[in-house]
């Protein structure tokens, strides 16, 4: 089957019914109601879900088949209500919760980055806090946008007052670009949070900066969160606050490669707007993003889990 043919599904993988077993979950959160700019990530699931047909079974970075070490699914969308952010975010968490009680990790496609709050909410009923490792240009820890407590630039504010992230170790890399006041560093350094520049990377590059994440999460549980405007615009143009001045593709892959070994146990990639994309180019490299989540998932399974094995059809060639 050409790639440009097949099943719609991630990578063209398995739906979740057409699998008795799930090991890690990709889940479409189609949500962008809590955006402050450009809206359109609502359609981010599906343009990533097409970026994700050139993806190949075997990751040499990793020196790993993802989809052979692993049973990975794709369970599809949830139903979000676009007009009652709260009533979202609820049943944000009901199928996040829903899914983890199946899968081992679950991996989400966004949507804006709004969704991160009801994602950790579930995860933290299933392994409890984590260590936050977050990709963005944004700190995303204000505290409220026009009196509204649940936006895309407050999940992490509302996730450290919920006590579901583990009191210092969380760090963010790839910030940026002018702030509201001079006291949003601050306030985050008191919320339990490191900062790690976009301009760090001039300093030591991917190595570097993955060796400042591995000293800070320890050996905690990690979630990793991924913005897509932490890239540079020129890199993904397709979002809704996009910053001067980002990551290439190159030094985010490069950065998540090197956290190889970290106990990685979700992630998410989120804000990709593809009505603001050109080429493919931010759709294209979001689905690389979870490709490399889910061979550091697969670096780190049982080698003794060995999922049902799948037909050409529903891998992909």
């Amino acid at each position: 089957m050409p790639r440009f043919g097949g099943p719609t599904t991630f990578a063209r993988l398995p739906r979740g019914d057409e699998v008795s077993r799930w090991d890690v979950a990709i889940l479409g959160v189609p949500f962008d109601s809590g955006t402050s700019y450009r809206p359109g990530a609502r359609f981010g699931p599906a343009a990533v879900r097409m970026g994700s047909r050139l993806l190949r079974p075997y990751h040499p970075g990793l020196a790993v088949a993802p989809f052979d070490r692993q049973q990975v699914v794709d369970v599809g969308d949830v139903t979000c209500n676009p007009f009652d952010i709260t009533v979202a975010l609820e049943q944000i968490e009901a199928a996040a919760k829903s899914v983890l009680l199946k899968a081992r990790s679950l991996i989400a496609i966004g949507g804006d980055h709004t969704i991160a709050l009801p994602l950790l909410r579930a995860l933290n009923r299933h392994s409890g806090p984590v260590a936050l490792v977050h990709f963005d240009a944004h700190l995303d820890t204000w505290d409220t946008y026009f009196g509204a407590p649940f936006t895309h630039g407050t999940p992490f504010r509302r996730a450290a007052e919920e006590g579901l992230l583990l009191d210092g170790r969380s760090v963010h890399i790839g910030i940026r670009g002018p702030l509201y006041t001079e006291r949003d560093l601050p306030d985050d350094t008191r919320l339990g949070f490191d900062v790690i520049p976009a301009a760090a990377y001039d300093d030591g590059g991917c190595q570097s900066v993955a060796q400042t994440i591995r000293s800070r999460v320890g050996s905690a549980p990690v979630y990793v969160s991924v913005d897509i405007d932490v890239l540079d615009p020129a890199h993904a143009p397709g979002t809704g606050t996009p910053e001067a001045g980002g990551l290439s593709s190159r030094e985010l892959l490069g950065t998540l490669r090197a956290l190889r070994g970290l106990p990685l146990v979700g992630g998410d990639v989120v804000e990709v707007a593809p009505a603001y994309d050109h080429a493919e180019i931010t759709s294209l490299t979001a689905a690389h993003l979870v490709y490399e989540m889910l061979g550091l998932l697969a670096v780190t399974a049982s080698p003794g889990a060995s999922p049902e094995r799948l037909t050409p059809q529903t891998v992909g060639i």
